[in-house]
């Protein structure tokens, strides 16, 4: 799965020649914290509520609430937005995993998505992501979800892989990882298309499986 298949496309933007006062006014009606400053199609940079904030007081200070808000209206976006050379953006095609890694290191809410002119495509949020690892995993999917504890060897896999094939199931998902207490022994996850797996479980386990959890999605 890549960005592009999570992305939302509809972004609100703004020109960067635009009011910081309108930028502000957009801001509050819809509820964001950030507004891509645009133009042509092309990303310039950021208007956050962090950048507004650390530009009103300064001004605040020295001025009446009218005289700020005559700055405000005649200062624009590209005067004080954050350029797009110092944001974090990421392309269209990249592995929806490996967005989410920069999710992680850079502490951030959501990615503006740039294409290779430059061009903003879309943007990616943290819920994006969690719905995209919600679909990888298969956790609303009709089957069954089953979690075998299996060491790092060579070819568990596909023995588990082997007897589910035997019993003419098909496997939907699968996952796994090591414990960080022992990274030789692990959880291998899998998901399969039926309900019906009572006999394929006791035969995994009389082949020294251990069956983890069961659960079920109708």
């Amino acid at each position: 799965m890549y960005v592009n298949n999570r992305m939302v496309t509809d972004v609100i933007t703004v020109f960067p020649d635009a009011s910081l006062s309108l930028a502000f006014q957009m801001m509050v009606e819809k509820g964001f914290s950030q507004l891509p400053v645009v133009k042509d199609k092309k990303l310039l940079g950021m208007i956050t509520e962090q950048v507004l904030t650390q530009f009103s007081p300064s001004k605040a200070t020295t001025l009446s609430v009218y005289e700020l808000n005559y700055v405000l209206s005649k200062t624009t976006c590209q005067d004080i937005m954050i350029k797009a050379k110092d944001m974090v953006t990421c392309p269209p095609d990249m592995l929806i995993e490996d967005a989410a890694v920069l999710f992680n290191e850079k502490n951030i809410d959501s990615l503006l998505v740039v294409n290779h002119e430059g061009h903003l495509e879309g943007i990616l949020t943290k819920s994006d992501i969690i719905a995209a690892f919600i679909e990888i995993v298969g956790t609303n999917d009709f089957g069954t979800r089953i979690a075998i504890e299996a060491k790092d060897e060579l070819g568990t896999l596909a023995d588990i892989s082997s007897t589910i094939k035997d019993f003419h199931v098909n496997i939907t998902h699968v996952t796994n990882y090591y414990y960080n207490t022992d990274p030789s022994n692990g959880e291998i996850i899998i998901r399969l298309n039926t309900l019906d797996v009572d006999d394929l479980v006791k035969h995994l386990e009389s082949k020294g499986y251990r069956i983890i959890s069961i659960k079920k999605n109708e």
